[in-house]
């Protein structure tokens, strides 16, 4: 965990920084009927074998249920500080989902970004967070570590540590 009062500051900054960019874009996915993940994965092209079996009719609504609310979760866990260890390395996979479904090899998105885009500064944000236990920087991480229920059931504990 973080000691120095600049480095908690940064730690703060970034956990806000991706709560913000989760709960973004769950705002325009939760709250809008219409969302649905067959528009962005039906165009995939590096991977469009891999991605397609997510649009059909039987798994669209599930695969846009995850993704609305994890998005939204992963937001809520990160602005409040609440399990951030679980809620970061799900945001790591979805980002480097994100970056497999955008990449047009060796181009991302458009030709502007060859092989990296923001997808990877967004992970490694993420790692970060998990590295420096960024939920024990003003968050409940550190209240729960202490909850005598995660004590009695240490199974509990990589949860909030």
């Amino acid at each position: 965990m973080p000691t120095a009062s600049i480095e908690k500051g940064l730690v703060l900054y970034f956990r806000f920084l991706m709560a913000w960019t989760f709960l973004y874009a769950a705002s325009h996915q939760v709250f809008v009927p219409s969302f649905s993940v067959v528009g962005f994965l039906g165009h995939t092209k590096t991977f469009h074998d891999l991605f397609v079996v997510f649009t059909t009719p039987t798994m669209a609504p599930i695969t846009t249920f995850l993704v609305e609310y994890g998005h939204l979760l992963i937001g809520l866990s990160l602005l409040f500080g609440f399990m951030v260890r679980v809620s970061a390395a799900f945001g790591v996979l979805l980002m480097g989902i994100y970056w497999m479904a955008h990449l047009d090899w060796p181009f991302v998105e458009n030709t502007n970004n060859l092989i990296f885009d923001y997808h990877g500064v967004y992970a490694g944000v993420l790692v970060y967070l998990i590295v420096k236990r960024a939920g024990h920087v003003w968050g409940l991480d550190a209240w729960a570590e202490n909850l005598q229920f995660v004590k009695g059931h240490p199974g509990l504990r990589p949860l909030v540590a």
